[in-house]
């Protein structure tokens, strides 16, 4: 009964399914259920990236173990009731921007959630609490759509969590492609929701990478909002940096793009 219903589900195009939908059926006990459910992980057929959602594996997907991210996050999120993006590298490679094929999907959220191994795909949560505020655009994926970050909200995104980005120099590496998708109007609308210290740090790589007319917006909006000074490395000792002046930044690293 429950093979039939997954090769069923199958059938509609869906890939996705919780262990709810398998109770409603009513044609086993939970415990029943539960040792199905792994006898098909066990042959490889179905996967649970995360407790009780689980996802149907055609024949091209049994090796690596799942299905791409992109292919289950957002009916995960769906299931879970949670906001959430594709953001950061993710995004950025969306976006044409990548400058190596991320190493793990990375999903923006607005709750705390345990990374997600599944096979031989990975999954790492980044909190922002204001995800629901932030530009998002659809994307087509085979199973479905997928939300991801707009090249204004993944340069922001890059430059707060440079941490999850491999680094100042990597960040700045991908913005010399993601500057060509960004529109200077909508970078200021969406910088509102973003620290400050961030949208300063994103001014000033921006002019690094040589496209300062995508950063004019920003630098009224910097302007007007006198913020304080901000290294432009966090995790570094500002002693000795320099100060730019425009974006109100001590210059605490040397950046060096891989172009």
């Amino acid at each position: 009964m429950i093979s039939a219903f997954i090769q069923d589900l199958a059938a509609k195009g869906r890939s996705c399914f919780s262990f709810e939908d398998i109770e409603k059926l009513k044609s086993s006990t939970p415990v029943a259920i539960k040792a199905a459910l792994r006898r098909l992980q066990k042959k490889g057929e179905i996967a649970m990236p995360c407790r009780g959602f689980y996802v149907i594996l055609p024949p091209e997907y049994r090796a690596a173990g799942c299905l791409p991210p992109e292919q289950f996050i957002p009916d995960l999120m769906d299931y879970l009731g949670e906001i959430y993006y594709a953001g950061l590298l993710s995004a950025a490679e969306y976006h044409g921007a990548a400058h190596q094929r991320p190493q793990v999907f990375q999903v923006v959220a607005s709750k705390s959630r345990r990374p997600i191994r599944c096979g031989k795909m990975r999954v790492e949560f980044v909190i922002r609490k204001n995800a629901a505020r932030i530009p998002t655009e659809p994307k087509n994926t085979p199973a479905g759509i997928l939300k991801i970050a707009t090249p204004e909200a993944t340069a922001l995104d890059l430059i707060g969590y440079v941490h999850r980005c491999g680094g100042l120099d990597n960040v700045a590496t991908v913005l010399t492609e993601l500057v060509e998708k960004i529109d200077a109007n909508r970078l200021l609308e969406t910088a509102q929701w973003s620290p400050i210290a961030w949208v300063q740090r994103l001014g000033y790589l921006i002019e690094l990478v040589g496209a300062a007319e995508k950063a004019g917006g920003i630098a009224g909006y910097v302007r007007e909002k006198r913020p304080v000074r901000t290294p432009l490395a966090p995790a570094l000792s500002i002693k000795g940096a320099r100060t730019e002046i425009r974006w109100r930044v001590f210059v605490n690293a040397e950046v060096e793009p891989d172009i």
